[in-house]
């Protein structure tokens, strides 16, 4: 069976603050590759939407090859959702970060005023320790600390 699929290459988050939502993401580790406005026919023909205007930033983890990508609108202007959505809402729900202390770092996302939906939970059938909490503009995310060999 040929796979026409390689790897996952980026997730793409649509925000309304930029800064707001890159600042967060920095602050758990990732670095910036790449930040640009993004204007004209290739775009619009792209995404399927007339005139888009928008800025762009690229987001990486150290070694690690998937990004995210956030994209601010300016042009058509972003179209909001009434509620952020619950984890069996249909469609996009939720990104997950493998970490190698979640206690630590549920701590950290504390002291910036995020706190978990639930306590962190277990798994058992892979031992994954794992939570879930909103990151700004009510993005749903996940930790996810697996036992060192997992």
């Amino acid at each position: 069976m040929n796979s026409f699929v390689e790897r996952i290459d980026h997730i793409n988050i649509v925000v309304k603050d930029l800064d707001e939502v890159k600042d967060f993401f920095l602050s758990l580790g990732f670095t910036q590759e790449d930040e640009s406005r993004l204007e004209g026919d290739w775009i619009s023909e792209t995404v399927g939407l007339k005139d888009v205007a928008a800025r762009y930033v690229k987001l990486t983890l150290p070694g690690d090859r998937v990004s995210v990508e956030l994209l601010q609108f300016d042009h058509p202007p972003i179209t909001e959702i009434s509620s952020p959505g619950l984890a069996n809402t249909q469609g996009y729900r939720h990104v997950a970060f493998r970490v190698n202390d979640i206690v630590q770092t549920v701590s950290f996302l504390k002291q910036r005023g995020i706190n978990p939906l639930s306590p962190i939970q277990e798994y058992a059938k892979l031992s994954k320790k794992l939570v879930y909490f909103r990151g700004p503009e009510g993005i749903l995310l996940e930790l996810a600390q697996y036992p060192e060999n997992g």
